[in-house]
């Protein structure tokens, strides 16, 4: 005895059935090893920018005001600022931009610049070796300045070119608006650079 189904096959035998489903089972592991690679990479990637937004942000160097320690183009890793410390550069927010700047001088210290451009602060003479070429630059604050509770005054290292605290444009930046201190300079890939 024989059947048959409506379009004249004969029914599958057990082998062709168990293969079937080995292959349908095959096909099904294959979709769930997929979005498990997927779902895992986008976890880790979800991961990465949290830990980047939160803990390390990233920025990048744009113009020359920083010159010559960080050229335009320059990718940073920055931390979040723990202690912070006159010398250390920072990305800080002011004028609802970002801006990456060298802290001159602490809440409550006093800020003096001579005609030449050298820097003083508590009446000492900065050694800024960092710096190419002094002059006093965009400058519109009245020297010696007594920096404000909870702001710091600072300055890029390119004086001829950078719109910092000397200028009512930037002012002092208030303790709340730095972003982070810069730790590492990951981009070029041919000057790499810690810088914490």
């Amino acid at each position: 005895m024989s059947f048959e189904t409506a379009r004249g096959q004969g029914l599958p035998t057990l082998t062709q059935i168990t293969g079937e489903l080995d292959k349908l089972t095959r096909r099904r592991r294959r979709r769930r090893s997929i979005f498990s690679f997927f779902g895992g990479f986008l976890m880790v990637l979800a991961m990465g920018v949290m830990v980047t937004l939160l803990f390390l942000p990233v920025l990048e160097v744009s113009g020359s005001s920083m010159e010559p320690t960080l050229r335009d183009g320059d990718v940073l890793l920055l931390k979040k600022p723990g202690r912070i410390r006159a010398g250390s550069l920072c990305g800080m927010y002011a004028q609802g931009r970002l801006i990456l700047k060298r802290i001159i001088a602490l809440p409550g210290d006093v800020v003096d610049m001579d005609g030449a451009g050298t820097v003083f602060v508590n009446g000492q003479a900065l050694s800024e070796p960092y710096v190419s070429g002094k002059c006093l630059g965009t400058c519109d604050v009245a020297f010696p300045f007594t920096v404000p509770e909870g702001s710091l005054f600072v300055m890029g290292d390119h004086r001829d070119t950078s719109i910092d605290s000397r200028s009512r444009l930037i002012g002092c930046v208030r303790l709340d608006q730095v972003m982070g201190q810069v730790v590492a300079r990951i981009w070029p890939p041919n000057n790499l650079a810690w810088m914490g």
